[in-house]
């Protein structure tokens, strides 16, 4: 009980010590360029499963500008269970750097990013994280944010072509569980002005557990503006207005009684990455690194709205995944 206690509390860490298969766990590390020419999102991770030999650690590498990953698997991970340091064959990660050294005949990717001034969700007793007090149930899959925008130093060699990330953006989050949602979307983006402004979102079928035993949708979106945290999510109570997903953009409008948040993404070509089921790392799900989206914030008051913010973002992540049925009668 201390360890949940403690873990819950500390997101960012590793999780899994003494969970039962199947289990997984993966960080995702995204960075762009200064130039924003380069962009890609290196993914650690963990499964256990129930099926011998398929128990293995990995590192995903995603090049969002060629639209093309690779998926290195590995045996060798070491965890520290105090803070978030983990080690995946000969490659380190951390919420301050990553070190890559990856070579497996076919590809060779060394080198080391540092992360400067990680900004995360905010993390308090009765809502811990991006979760919210949904952090302490049992769920099929949990997330976290543990920066939504920070500065990059360091570059990585890529099969003999140097990257340099120096004075680039990057972005840091997490999931971990026993699968990915059978439907769902996300989104983030942190490339608006004034830098440092942000947004990381979901909404997904979430299965039946405890008393609730029929599957659900849950949304939870984050934004981040001038140093206010602006949650819009199934526990604070907010609505959903109207979503719609077509195959060129998604309209997706949010509101509380206080403020109403309008979300346009627009969507383009997508690359194939490896997620967990139950069975393993044997789903695939399409994410694009160039999609862009706009975001407008505005205040409430009676039938006066007042706009906080608009703006718009290049260099987006979006996966659309599943049968969205469900979720689009939410």
């Amino acid at each position: 009980m201390v360890s949940f206690i403690q873990n819950t509390l500390n997101p960012a860490r590793y999780q899994g010590l003494g969970q039962r298969p199947p289990y997984f766990e993966g960080w995702y590390f995204k960075l762009v360029n200064a130039d924003e020419t380069e962009r890609y999102a290196i993914i650690p991770g963990a499964f256990v499963s129930k099926t011998p030999g398929e128990t293995h650690t990995f590192i995903q590498v995603l090049d969002g500008t060629r639209g093309t990953s690779t998926y290195h698997r590995y045996g060798f991970f070491k965890a520290d269970p105090n803070q978030f340091e983990v080690r995946v064959g000969t490659s380190n990660f951390s919420d301050q750097r990553l070190n890559l050294n990856i070579d497996d005949g076919e590809t060779q990717i060394t080198g080391e990013v540092q992360l400067e001034g990680i900004n995360p969700w905010p993390v308090t007793a009765t809502s811990p994280g991006f979760m919210g007090p949904y952090a302490w149930l049992n769920m099929e899959c949990k997330h976290a944010v543990l920066s939504f925008s920070h500065g990059l130093k360091g570059s990585l060699t890529i099969n003999g072509r140097e990257i340099d990330f120096t004075g680039g953006r990057g972005y840091l989050e997490k999931d971990w569980g026993q699968a990915f949602p059978t439907s769902y979307i996300w989104m983030q983006t942190n490339h608006f002005a004034p830098v440092g402004t942000s947004l990381s979102g979901s909404i997904a079928t979430i299965p039946g557990y405890g008393p609730i035993r029929r599957p659900f949708t849950g949304f939870v979106v984050g934004f981040l503006h001038a140093g206010s945290l602006y949650r819009f999510a199934t526990y604070t109570g907010a609505q959903i207005d109207h979503l719609h997903v077509a195959d060129d953009k998604i309209d997706w409008v949010l509101y509380t009684r206080n403020q109403e948040l309008k979300i346009r993404a627009w969507r383009t070509d997508a690359s194939a990455l490896q997620a967990p089921t139950r069975e393993g790392m044997q789903r695939r799900v399409d994410e694009s690194m160039t999609a862009r989206i706009e975001v407008e914030l505005s205040s409430i008051e009676g039938t006066r709205k007042t706009r906080i913010f608009k703006g718009e973002s290049p260099n987006s992540g979006l996966e659309v995944v599943g049968d969205l049925g469900t979720i689009l009668k939410a």
